[in-house]
């Protein structure tokens, strides 16, 4: 004897199969929220995009209350729209933290100086997710090569104090026309940069770090310089170390 589940099923119209082909209505809805009552309190995201009732009073009589429910919620929608920004900031800035100290570590780890201009001129940019990474050393006498080794280019004497100016340490742009005799022949790339002037002391020659990437933005006018103006001074006391000169 069959049991009553697997019997097949009678013929005709099964019952609620209108309701199904046919569209929702609002007291479909209204009723489904009454049988349901905690059905909003357990898909409260749903209550965002709501607008809150509207009371009427009458002609030229403003509902107050309405007014302030919806203040309130476009001033929630505001502070949301703080926290992802501040959550995105920190975490770029924790990311170009962890970029810096590992920069710093690989340039401590160096065996020789000419590793060392290796670690500055080939490892930073693979590190600090860059394009290119030169170092700039003005002329100190005639007849001096223009690129005497890779990523390290001698520049017109006077040039570091005509791109940074009498004090300045540090210049960003967002959107750059990058400088061949800083870039050499990988300028072209070049569409944002980071220049870090560096103090050697003793009898160096006045230099800069030229930090290159081929991404618009990579660097910014407005970006905070703390982190590469350490990268910098470390870069100085390295060169002091492996050159044997004393601090300026």
């Amino acid at each position: 004897m069959s049991k009553p589940s697997d019997a097949a099923p009678k013929p005709g119209k099964p019952a609620g199969a209108g309701e199904r082909h046919r569209g929702l209505t609002a007291a479909d809805v209204a009723g489904y929220l009454r049988r349901h009552p905690d059905f909003l309190y357990r898909h409260s995201e749903l209550l965002n995009g709501m607008e809150p009732p509207c009371q009427q009073h009458g002609a030229g009589v403003i509902d107050f209350q309405h007014a302030m429910v919806k203040h309130l919620r476009d001033e929630v929608e505001g502070l949301v729209e703080s926290r992802d920004q501040l959550i995105g900031t920190s975490r770029a800035n924790r990311s170009a933290q962890s970029r810096i100290h590992k920069s710093v570590l690989a340039l401590l780890e160096a065996k020789s100086f000419e590793h060392f201009i290796e670690r500055v001129t080939t490892d930073l940019a693979v590190i600090m997710d860059l394009d290119l990474v030169t170092l700039g050393v003005e002329r100190t006498e005639d007849g001096c090569p223009t690129h005497p080794m890779p990523g390290i280019y001698c520049l017109p004497k006077g040039k570091i104090g005509e791109v940074f100016g009498p004090q300045g340490m540090t210049l960003l742009r967002a959107e750059a026309v990058a400088d061949p005799e800083i870039f050499g022949a990988g300028a072209g790339l070049v569409h944002s940069e980071a220049l870090l002037r560096l103090d050697i002391g003793g009898k160096a020659p006045d230099a800069l770090l030229a930090l290159g990437s081929r991404r618009d933005g990579a660097f910014d006018e407005g970006q905070g310089t703390e982190l590469l103006s350490f990268l910098a001074r470390v870069l100085e006391i390295c060169f002091r170390g492996w050159l044997n000169l004393a601090s300026p």
